[in-house]
């Protein structure tokens, strides 16, 4: 079977943190969540994890069984299941993948739509290329003249195209398939997201979503039971940017050798600002917990800001582009044609 979706492991955590929290056990909880999963994968995963605890396993030993959840989810489940607080620890996993998952949408979103504008402009463009300029180059024929200058040039970029169209649709399927392990396969979005730690233009926001995931972490991580040590371990497998990873590690290292933790975070500059000074106080009076979740939050907002603003900026470019190209295509044919027409008249 295949790993689960953040949206299914959050809905996967959220009903099971109901159900314990409720008083009945993980076994029990299972066996009722099978009940409403029509047959199918889910329901194998579940009938799975439940033949698992019933041969004596524990919840963590199902559910690292089935090979279906992230290394994340099944180190937590196995603190849970030891600290006796599982159900709080299902409980902030379900918020936490529910998190990654409305951050992966936000991302998915801003990628699809420039990519859908794209390939409108070049539908167009070529509609005008092969389909309009010949009919207006025969019009210019019949009147003794020909089409010159941009829109000659366009004329036989179009007829190049036409008549190696097989060309062009294999390199358009090549480009496809391109598109499709990169945004569909494992490993093709895990090559996408390193690019997007090196360019330019995204850098900064995934740095900000490899702090947020940081934070969140932190989060689930301490408020499940862990001390400071522990959740910066279990963390610094969650974070996957290599420089938020290397400040991580360096992180670890300073509070290892007797540093407080908010010593460490504004001397690598993970936090800095409000968002620093915030866990300063939060190492203070003992509420770090709920300073990463608010740290967390703002910065999934900030995210979704930058993203949203970026959509606003592209649009009109993407409209703006696009008209002139149009346009320009338009006026190199219709200015000749028109002085044509009034030196006939």
């Amino acid at each position: 079977m295949k790993p689960l979706s953040n949206a299914e492991l959050g809905s996967f955590c959220g009903q099971l943190a109901m159900i314990l929290h409720s008083g009945i056990s993980a076994l029990e909880g299972l066996s009722i969540m099978r009940e409403d999963v029509p047959a199918g994968d889910g329901q194998k995963l579940l009938g799975d994890m439940i033949s698992c605890m019933e041969s004596g396993g524990s919840f963590s030993e199902a559910v690292d069984g089935t090979g279906c959840f992230p290394a994340y989810m099944c180190n937590m489940v196995q603190l849970g299941d030891q600290s006796g607080r599982l159900d709080d620890v299902m409980g902030s996993l379900a918020a936490y993948y529910r998190r990654e998952d409305a951050l992966a949408r936000s991302i998915k979103s801003a990628v699809t739509y420039p990519l859908v504008m794209l390939g409108m402009m070049v539908a167009v463009m070529l509609v005008l290329i092969i389909k309009v300029l010949p009919v207006f180059n025969q019009v210019f024929q019949q009147l003794g003249t020909g089409l010159t200058g941009v829109s000659g040039a366009v004329l036989r970029m179009g007829e190049a195209m036409s008549r190696y169209s097989i060309v062009f649709v294999a390199v358009a399927a090549v480009l496809a398939a391109v598109c499709a392990y990169f945004f569909l396969s494992r490993q093709g979005r895990a090559k996408l997201k390193g690019f997007s730690t090196r360019f330019a233009g995204t850098r900064k926001l995934a740095e900000k979503i490899a702090c947020a995931r940081f934070a969140s972490g932190m989060y689930l991580a301490l408020s499940s039971g862990l001390n400071i040590d522990e959740s910066l371990d279990t963390v610094s497998r969650l974070v996957e940017h290599p420089t938020v990873g290397q400040k991580v590690q360096t992180i670890r290292q300073l509070v290892a050798e007797g540093g407080s933790l908010s010593d460490a975070i504004a001397q690598t500059g993970m936090f800095t600002g409000v968002y620093a000074r915030m866990v300063n106080i939060g190492v203070k009076t003992g509420a770090i917990d709920d300073v990463m979740r608010q740290i967390a939050e703002q910065y999934d907002d900030d995210i979704n800001e930058s993203m949203l603003s970026a959509i606003a900026k592209l649009e009109p470019s993407l409209v703006a582009v696009l008209s002139v190209a149009v346009g320009m295509i338009l006026l190199s044919v219709m200015l000749p044609l028109m002085g044509i027409m009034s030196n006939i008249g």
